[in-house]
């Protein structure tokens, strides 16, 4: 049941279904950060801490989130003035951030409860399906990447941020 859009580029309904559940999973994440109160960047930093305990460091807070490091520290400072962390320099430029009690607080009322909606969704699943699912998406992910690399324009683009120096 693949289908011909207005614009005449073929989609296949595999592609179109994996863009509406995908849309459509970005979105419950983007719904739950508004009703917090939180930006969608926040949010994410909020839960990379969870994952890589107070004290990270904001390099991998990037890595973690697959934010662009310019927007991270835009959040983090942003959660610094209200209250939320504070950042410690380490060697170099590496920048720590541990939470106040008002971040602790943050985390504990409200990324743990969303963790555990989200451990609670996988026990829906048996394991071997929670295991297919991360295989599935990891697959995809990398067939992604390889497609991406091979694209004339994208290619171009990448030769020159290089000669560029990625600016």
């Amino acid at each position: 049941m693949d289908q011909e859009k207005k614009s005449g580029i073929y989609m296949s309904s595999y592609l179109c279904e994996f863009n509406r559940i995908f849309k459509e999973f970005n979105d419950i994440y983007h719904d739950v950060a508004l009703r917090l109160g939180l930006s969608n960047s926040a949010f994410d930093i909020f839960y990379a801490i969870c994952e890589l305990g107070d004290g990270c460091l904001q390099r991998d807070i990037c890595k973690t989130t697959f934010i662009p490091k310019q927007t991270v520290n835009s959040s983090i400072r942003n959660l610094e003035r209200e209250g939320y962390l504070t950042l410690v320099h380490g060697k170099g430029r590496n920048m720590h951030i541990y939470l106040t009690e008002r971040g602790k607080k943050m985390l504990k009322n409200v990324i743990y409860p969303v963790i555990e909606v989200e451990n609670d969704s996988f026990k829906g699943l048996t394991d071997e399906e929670s295991e297919l699912l991360l295989r599935l998406l990891e697959k995809y992910n990398v067939e992604l990447k390889h497609g991406f690399e091979k694209l004339p324009c994208i290619k171009e683009t990448m030769d020159e941020e290089k000669v560029d120096g990625g600016r």
